[in-house]
């Protein structure tokens, strides 16, 4: 028997305040799935709305927040910036009717329940952290798959029953996502740990490297491969890592501290040539990460790569891509990497989900080329 079959014993009206990458990313997933629910949804820029409504993924534009049209809504997705989020809730909660879920999704989470707490709303909101998104934002990236296989974080207020909870969880599992539930002062450190201390140590070292530079910009010209892999999260917006910094300060802190130790500790072992501390160093780091299963998804963005050895012969890269087109494979891009984590170049060939990626790699395996893992 269908679990979901009495979520959607009727059409559900869902509604979106805020629609950029993942309101637009949910909404289309929703959508992917072909669930009977109306969409509606706001966002400052009516013509993002206009946009979605001509795509077909949203069936309404509401006006405003306080659109009375949100009294028929079973769920309201609130996407917009933690900042801006009590604002919204505070005009939201009137329209709310009895049964109506209120849910956002952001990455941080004791300011946005402090928030519902004081507008006495945590009997109606569960927060919501899909760990999933792209150093792009707003409506025109999204995609409706971008929550598929990642972990998606709910964390109920104290209040809401647990069967409301259950209905919010299988509506998310539709989009193909891990559900996970935790307190939010967990969810706060745990993300604090994984994502925002990367996203810091990333932007500190692109600018350490501009500043240490010289006129002939030689670091930036030969700056590839481990240097733009480890830092490619620094391209990400950086309103929202600024809000994301001020939001969730105290866990920041701490693991922010916790680094600098670790950091002084190495270099303490580099000034003092402690050859043992600082194999261990890299011996405890690689068997960690290795450790880590290849399917987890985290705050990142996702990367659906296969990393390929090849000829440096005319025709080498054609001739992987015709194999892959000539099985109807879509490559999302293609490209040679120089990288200390690989014995020579390899050429990078990322696709669009999983499955196109596993694919090739068995097509590839059958044509005798050897392949990396990452």
């Amino acid at each position: 028997m269908n679990e979901n079959a009495d979520l959607f014993q009727e059409s559900l009206h869902i509604a979106f305040i805020g629609f950029g990458l993942i309101g637009g990313s949910i909404a289309k997933g929703f959508r992917r799935q072909k669930l009977p629910v109306h969409l509606l949804a706001y966002a400052r820029h009516r013509e993002v709305l206009e946009t979605a409504r001509a795509d077909g993924v949203i069936d309404e534009i509401l006006d405003s927040a306080s659109d009375e049209r949100l009294r028929r809504c079973d769920f309201i997705f609130l996407c917009t910036p933690v900042a801006d989020a009590a604002r919204y809730m505070a005009q939201i909660k009137p329209l709310m009717k009895p049964g109506c879920l209120l849910t956002d999704v952001g990455s941080t989470k004791a300011e946005i329940h402090r928030a519902a707490e004081a507008l006495d709303l945590s009997g109606c909101f569960v927060g919501g952290h899909p760990m999933a998104g792209s150093e792009k934002s707003g409506y025109a990236y999204a995609t409706d798959h971008l929550a598929e296989n990642a972990y998606y974080v709910l964390t109920p207020s104290a209040n809401v029953p647990p069967d409301q909870i259950e209905r919010l969880r299988r509506l998310i599992l539709t989009l193909g996502a891990i559900v996970l539930i935790l307190d939010y002062e967990k969810h706060d450190y745990v993300v604090a740990a994984i994502s925002h201390l990367p996203h810091i140590i990333a932007s500190s070292l692109v600018n350490l490297v501009k500043d240490c530079d010289d006129t002939q910009h030689t670091m930036k010209t030969v700056a590839a491969g481990g240097f733009k892999d480890i830092t490619r999260i620094a391209s990400s917006s950086p309103v929202m890592w600024q809000q994301i910094c001020l939001t969730n300060q105290a866990p920041i802190e701490k693991v922010l501290r916790d680094y600098i130790l670790s950091l002084n500790s190495t270099l303490g072992s580099i000034q003092n040539q402690e050859e043992e501390n600082l194999y261990r160093l890299f011996d405890e780091a690689r068997e960690y990460r290795d450790s880590i299963p290849d399917a987890s998804m985290g705050p990142l963005k996702k990367d659906f790569s296969v990393y390929c050895d090849i000829v440096d012969e005319s025709g080498a890269i054609a001739t992987i891509a015709t194999i892959l087109a000539s099985h109807q494979i879509n490559i999302k891009n293609i490209g040679i990497i120089h990288n200390r984590e690989f014995e020579e170049g390899v050429l990078k060939v990322e696709f669009y989900d999983q499955e196109a990626a596993d694919l090739a790699a068995g097509w590839l395996t059958r044509f005798q080329y050897r392949l990396y893992k990452r």
